[in-house]
């Protein structure tokens, strides 16, 4: 009896860490589609590339665990395209969808430009169709310094600082001299043969496939260093009307309360106090919420008081 106690205690152990964490892996999910696309990923793929059709493929395999996106929602991951926007020595790397025939849906830009003879800045920008809004990620590296005179008591102070990727094989490809510029050869409903679809997992699955990704030194910046590329790109950038109306709505319902109405009645006592009673109905996008609240104003009853004088 003790031992059939011990593994139930253990399996209700079990049963709620799992619960747990699958509660934690859903409350991570914002809803939209950038949640199935790791940008961490997607440049840690770039760095490993010898050329831009390498990382093309690398990013359709399916064992990379980069790519989870249903953006037409058939039912099975779509095909990524990479596609080069060079002006001189800068260069725009659309990582594109093909929505439909008429339609492509950027995910995201990675932009790259030189800013010295063997020095090259690197910034992936997430399409705000995909994610909500803008979302820069970029390569940092740690710079450590010690503090006071060393030995057991001194400390040290570390800080990030931007790589220089101009070593990575796949800047170096697209350096190189007589480099033609990449334009995927592949279509909406035309893929290479090696390219097999599958279908796409479920969040909590996804979540941990490309939880490895954020253990690389990858981090979210705010400020636009890649500022050419950037203005490369803009002109000719591609979206699916039906990806940006979904998303748009999804961050609207996610933004928190939308109404707030509040009523007075003015109730009498049987005291004859009179009460203002508040009702307040706050609509957020999952639920209403009722406040009540209850003001007592007291009628008070002046009263006379005479006074005879008194006489000598």
């Amino acid at each position: 009896m003790k031992k059939l106690l011990t593994f139930l205690a253990f399996l209700l152990v079990g049963w709620t860490s799992t619960s747990m964490a699958q509660t934690q892996m859903t409350a991570d999910s914002t809803g939209l589609p950038g949640d199935h696309f790791s940008l961490e990923g997607a440049l840690e793929l770039f760095k490993t590339a010898t050329s831009l059709e390498d990382f093309e493929k690398k990013l359709n395999d399916p064992e990379n665990s980069v790519n989870n996106l249903d953006l037409n929602q058939d039912g099975e991951v779509d095909y990524i395209r990479v596609i080069d926007n060079m002006d001189d020595e800068v260069h725009a790397l659309v990582l594109q969808v093909p929505f439909s025939e008429d339609e492509n849906q950027d995910i995201a830009v990675i932009e790259i430009e030189k800013d010295g003879p063997e020095s090259a800045l690197l910034q992936i920008v997430g399409n705000e169709d995909i994610y909500g809004e803008q979302v820069l990620v970029e390569p940092y590296d740690e710079k450590v310094a010690s503090e006071g005179k060393g030995g057991p008591d001194g400390g040290y102070s570390y800080s990030r600082v931007v790589v220089n990727v101009w070593f990575w094989p796949s800047v170096r490809f697209i350096y190189a001299p007589g480099y033609t510029v990449w334009v995927s050869p592949w279509r909406w409903r035309h893929y290479p043969t090696w390219y097999r679809p599958w279908r796409p997992y479920t969040w909590n699955r996804w979540h941990v496939r490309i939880a490895p990704h954020r253990a690389h030194r990858y981090h979210v910046v705010k400020t636009h260093r890649v500022v050419r590329a950037h203005k490369v790109y803009t002109p000719r950038r591609s979206h699916a009307k039906v990806v940006r109306t979904r998303t748009t709505t999804t961050v609207k319902t996610r933004n928190g309360a939308v109404k707030k109405t509040t009523t007075r009645t003015a109730v009498k006592g049987k005291k004859g106090n009179t009460a203002v009673k508040k009702k307040s109905t706050v609509k957020t996008r999952k639920t209403t919420v009722k406040k009540d609240q209850k003001t007592t104003k007291v009628a008070r009853k002046k009263t006379k008081v005479s006074r005879k004088k008194k006489g000598n």
